[in-house]
């Protein structure tokens, strides 16, 4: 009998052991699935989670440029009303008011050149007191001013920058800018414009006064 039950409990201990030696391995078995699974849902959810942040970041460059053009497009626009507010109040701009001081320069520079006859000719008139002597004196102060009268001539021939289209009364630096860009490069251009001139100034009939352009310009040309 004590046998007999020693082989039963040994059968049942060796069944136990093949049962739990069974069992962990369907476990690990059960495991190692578990892990596979969850290493493909980490890849599943990272994968659009990258494409996410990539599309986020392409988002915000493109809006940045869109943003950033707009803004420079504004900006032209601005400097462009600001410099016809400027005009229409008779208010120079910068590059204007620097062309006249250079002229007002050059002209002082001239200036003297055309006034020393006249003080030339000054003491000649006050030297003789006799009534003969006085005779002479008229005639050269008759003779010197022809001379002053000149010197308007001369500054009036002066020759005009006929490619500052800001010279035309309404055309602002950015428009002068834009229609160089278009093609329109001289003032004679808008006073007698040819056929194509003509067609390329239609682009610019949104701005105040337009119309007048051709008038101002052969007031210049």
């Amino acid at each position: 009998m004590a046998k007999k039950a020693k082989a039963s409990v040994e059968k049942i201990v060796k069944k136990v052991n093949q049962e739990f030696e069974k069992t962990s391995s369907q476990i690990e078995g059960l495991i190692s699935d578990a892990m596979k699974q969850f290493e493909t849902l980490q890849h599943q959810v990272q994968d659009p989670v990258r494409k996410l942040l990539k599309d986020v970041d392409e988002l915000r460059e493109r809006e940045m440029k869109r943003l950033n053009d707009e803004f420079e497009r504004r900006l032209d626009e601005f400097h462009e009303l600001q410099s016809n507010i400027l005009e229409r109040l008779g208010v120079a701009s910068k590059e204007d008011i620097r062309k006249a001081e250079k002229e007002s320069i050059k002209e002082l520079k001239k200036a003297p050149a055309t006034k020393k006859p006249a003080k030339k000719a000054a003491p000649k008139k006050a030297a003789p007191k006799k009534a003969a002597a006085k005779k002479p004196a008229a005639k050269k102060a008759a003779v010197s001013k022809p001379a002053v009268a000149k010197a308007p001539a001369a500054r009036a021939k002066k020759p005009v920058d006929k490619s500052n289209l800001t010279l035309v009364k309404g055309i602002g630096p950015a428009t002068a800018k834009k229609m160089k860009e278009a093609g329109i490069t001289s003032i004679d251009q808008i006073a007698n414009p040819s056929a194509a001139d003509l067609e390329t100034l239609k682009g610019f009939t949104n701005i105040k006064g337009s119309d007048q352009f051709t008038v101002e310009a052969k007031k210049i040309s």
